[in-house]
């Protein structure tokens, strides 16, 4: 009965707890800037599971969550590939999926970029020699950035899109100057 009464009446530990993590959130600003910049308005990401073990998913998925809140930067998450920017594919490629992964690619819009999304996709992972999987995502389509990680954290999910914009920016001076 006393350790009842004893927990109504102490102080809250989760209380101290801070959520905000600077590092990211100066990145995601300058990653909307980068993207503003670039589309002139938000991204639309979608993201394609060529046979992942889902890992890399929970990762962004957590980018949607309070604790980061990407939308606040200017990026969402898509269900149709036809109002994507950006294909986030996960996972090797598996022989299953490498025909709906071309579809899906053939399906969104130009200009289109592909990011390899974790270990497996980048074709470095523990499933690369398995006699069910073709291989990477650069197998199947063009790649134009590769996040590492198994599974990659959210931070580091941003670099690569901060990446991406650096690129995408790159190529439209370079196109300029032509």
């Amino acid at each position: 009965m006393t350790v009842s009464i004893f927990n109504m009446f102490k102080r809250n530990i989760t209380g101290q707890f801070k959520f905000q993590d600077k590092e990211f959130d100066e990145m995601g600003i300058e990653l909307k800037d980068d993207i503003h910049a670039v589309f002139g308005r938000s991204l639309a990401m979608r993201v394609v599971d060529a046979g992942s073990d889902n890992s890399p998913e929970i990762e962004l998925v957590n980018l949607t969550a309070p604790h980061y809140d990407i939308e606040r930067f200017g990026i969402s998450f898509v269900a149709s590939p036809r109002h994507a920017d950006v294909l986030i594919v996960t996972g090797p490629v598996t022989l299953n999926m490498a025909a709906a992964l071309r579809k899906t690619y053939d399906a969104a819009p130009s200009p289109k970029f592909v990011v390899a999304g974790g270990d497996d996709a980048c074709g470095s992972g523990i499933f690369k020699d398995s006699y069910a999987v073709l291989g990477s995502v650069e197998k199947v389509l063009p790649v134009d950035i590769k996040i590492f990680g198994n599974p990659p954290a959210p931070a580091e999910i941003i670099k690569g899109l901060l990446g991406l914009m650096k690129k995408i920016k790159d190529q439209k001076s370079k196109e300029k100057f032509e």
